[in-house]
């Protein structure tokens, strides 16, 4: 049923290594976005592998990766500033039921109406995002708590070991590819570092990625309305950023690897995996963008790809913390830049001087916001202005062919849908006064869509009813019809 491991050997080789390469540069992910959510090291690589491994196996989407991340973080910190982390635990508990009732009310299928031109802005603003988050590892905080840029020799050393770390990613496929790039780029900077003594920062300077196993841990909160009232909302909020993330994410690794994954269990998948994290002593999570494409590029394409990154990355916190603490912040950045550079979409430069301007406006959009707020404030402009593009563009095309029969008989052969944003091109259309006595809207080539259409309809009844003047409706589609009927006594119009 859930296809842990792959038909072949070599597949499930390459689940392993990229999930390998995964776990491995999930530990400073994991790390600085507790630090931005304001809680211990430890709360995020706990959250970075249960949310990893219960998505792998019960999510919709087989070699996408999730976890601890920090468009969820900054929601996450005045929460744990205000009311301490034994809040967080309770607020994401709360999170995962409101996802997995999204995905038993089937609402994931609603990620397909989030145009083109959202995704394209949703990536290139997290892309960005991802590159900024970078920046950080390239200054230090001194005694007062300020923040630097580092000295020039450490910088210096810093950007070269970053530059051989993509150049490794970029070249080593083109030699073999039995070992994912990005795993061998770690491993031979970090044994470059060693070996030769640079003296450069390494995951230790971050904070200490060792611990124990996770424990069954219940949220220290009170248990009355009082906490609902101070949880609920940041539960909504996490839990729309993180469908909305994760949904989109899915959509991604769909195209990149011309498959398709499953909307709702994935709502489902990530609900779960929020509850267990949250009893779990974990910040929660759901889909990362940059850890799914390294493990995409890096062949992962199973459950096993997911599955083994969260297994590693909890062998490292347990066991092999020390060694995880040897590796150069440098390589880690490095991966992440030729994450950023495969992210995102250089073609929308080409393309923006093309496609219509409202597009370009949401990529354009879509992507600052992103970048200055949050991804589901972002999606929900993109998506609305996209929509009120998309009915003035249809507005305007109510349009009608007027012609007389034998009888005297005036006949309009609407053409274009007849709803809110298209009622006041459809009364234009008419001359009360000066029309005959029988009035026949024909309706073959038009739909009557919602209440607004009714009430624009019964409006210019009751305008030729006041001259003695009749009006009939023809040729009503049976979804047309089922509109008028439900709406009963108010709809005033004879039909034939």
């Amino acid at each position: 049923m859930f296809k842990l491991i792959s038909n072949t050997r070599e597949t499930l080789k390459n689940d392993l290594l990229s999930g390998l390469t995964v776990a491995l540069a999930l530990v400073p992910e994991a790390v600085a976005f507790s630090f931005v959510a304001g809680v211990d090291p430890l709360v995020g690589l706990y959250a970075a592998f249960m949310v990893g491994l219960v998505t792998s196996i019960f999510g919709g989407r087989p070699g996408m990766i999730s976890g601890a991340t920090g468009a969820l973080a900054v929601v996450m910190v005045s929460l744990v500033a205000d009311h301490g982390v034994e809040y967080l635990f309770a607020t994401v508990v709360l999170m995962g039921i409101i996802q997995m009732l999204a995905g038993v009310f089937k609402l994931g299928k609603f990620v397909r109406l989030i145009p083109h031109s959202v995704m394209l802005g949703f990536v290139n603003g997290l892309a960005i995002i991802i590159f900024l988050a970078q920046l950080s590892q390239f200054k230090f905080t001194d005694a007062t708590g300020v923040s630097h840029w580092l000295h020039t020799n450490d910088l210096l050393i810093m950007l070269g070991l970053v530059f051989l770390t993509m150049l490794i990613i970029h070249f080593l496929p083109k030699l073999t590819k039995a070992i994912p790039s990005s795993l061998a780029a770690i491993l031979t900077v970090t044994g470059i570092v060693h070996l030769m003594g640079i003296d450069t920062r390494t995951v230790i300077d971050m904070a200490s990625v060792g611990g124990g196993l996770p424990s069954l841990h219940i949220p220290n909160v009170p248990f009355n309305m009082e906490t609902l009232q101070i949880i609920f909302p940041y539960s909504c909020i996490l839990a729309a950023i993180g469908l909305i993330e994760s949904l989109m994410t899915l959509q991604l690794v769909d195209e990149v690897t011309e498959t398709r994954g499953s909307t709702n269990r994935e709502c489902l998948g990530q609900g779960l995996a929020n509850i267990l994290t949250g009893f779990f002593g974990g910040m929660g999570g759901c889909a990362m963008i940059g850890q799914s494409m390294i493990n995409v590029n890096s062949g992962g394409r199973g459950r096993a790809s997911g599955i083994s990154a969260a297994l590693f990355l909890l062998f490292f916190i347990v066991i092999g913390s020390k060694f995880i603490e040897l590796i150069p912040l440098a390589a880690l950045v490095g991966v992440m830049f030729m994450v950023v550079i495969g992210t995102f979409e250089w073609s929308s430069f080409r393309v923006l001087g093309k496609i219509p301007k409202s597009d370009a406006f949401v990529i354009v959009l879509v992507s600052t916001v992103t970048i200055f707020t949050d991804l589901a404030i972002a999606v929900f402009c993109g998506v609305i202005v996209s929509a009120l593009v998309f009915a003035w563009k249809k507005s305007e095309r109510i349009k009608a062919e007027i012609y007389t029969d034998e009888n005297g008989g005036k006949h309009y052969q609407l053409n274009g849908p007849l709803f809110f944003g298209s009622v006041q091109s459809f009364q234009s259309l008419f001359n009360p006064k000066e029309d005959p006595k029988n009035i026949y809207l024909d309706f073959e080539n038009s739909r009557v869509c919602d209440f607004s259409s009714i009430e624009v309809i019964n409006n210019i009844v009751e305008k030729y009813s006041r001259l003695d003047k009749e009006v009939y409706i023809t040729n009503l589609s049976p979804d047309c019809a089922s509109v008028i009927n439900k709406a009963g006594h108010i709809s005033k119009a004879k039909r034939i």
